[in-house]
């Protein structure tokens, strides 16, 4: 029996009747959902190349926005780990990657906070905010339990322009029931932007009250100061 690539495989699980992101749905239907494939979570060594390429997706949604874009990273490795254990994997790749970005004289994206512990916090690469999604073969919420270690990383620009446009709440909404659905329950961690930081939804793992993400953006330096 031939097993499909990891793309097929997010492919498939997205597809999947199940899987209640629609906006991801949605990435997939238009052909706008960019997957790249590195070694292992657990690793430095497609950080440079998967940095580049996210850098360029940011700049692409700068010279032309569109809704329901997004950017994901599917790791061959390891197939098993805990929840805790994809967290700290995660946050070192985010770390790695953040930390290339200021060296490379990237600017971070004004409109948010590199507080972890923000309630206007996000992620910055090349300019562009965003927020990520993790995936995992150990994840305890179904809709985040993919064979692969998988990063996905979405703009906050089009949650923006969706808010603009008065179609963010319907949409939310609907993956909020569809999840319900799914589980059983209603996913502890989900909150509205500016609510707490968005930092205690990216791994998936139903973090405690006080945890902080082991995460800092350094100054730039240089001359890129």
């Amino acid at each position: 029996m031939t097993h499909p690539t990891p793309p097929d495989a997010l492919r498939n699980f997205i597809s999947d009747t199940r899987f209640p992101c629609v906006g991801a749905k949605s990435a997939l239907g238009k052909r706008q959902l960019e997957i790249v494939t590195a070694r292992s979570i657990a690793s430095s060594w497609n950080d440079l190349e998967v940095h580049r390429r996210l850098m360029a997706f940011a700049g692409h949604d700068q010279a032309e926005p569109k809704l329901f874009r997004s950017f994901a990273v599917i790791y061959g490795a390891p197939r098993v780990m805990n929840e805790k254990t994809f967290e700290q994997h995660m946050w070192a790749r985010i770390q790695s990657m953040t930390d290339k970005d200021v060296w490379l004289g990237q600017r971070q994206d004004k409109d948010i906070s590199t507080d972890p512990d923000n309630p206007h916090f996000s992620l910055s690469f090349g300019g562009s905010a965003f927020f990520v999604v993790g995936l995992h073969p150990g994840a305890s919420r179904k809709a985040r339990r993919f064979r692969y270690p998988t990063l996905i990383f979405n703009l906050h620009g089009q949650f923006e322009r969706l808010r603009e446009t008065g179609r963010y709440e319907k949409l939310r909404g609907a993956i909020l029931a569809r999840d319900r659905s799914l589980q059983g329950s209603e996913n502890p961690m989900l909150a509205r932007h500016g609510e707490t930081s968005e930092a205690r939804q990216y791994s998936g793992r139903a973090v405690p009250a006080g945890w902080s993400a082991p995460y800092r953006r350094p100054e730039p330096t240089g001359e890129f100061a």
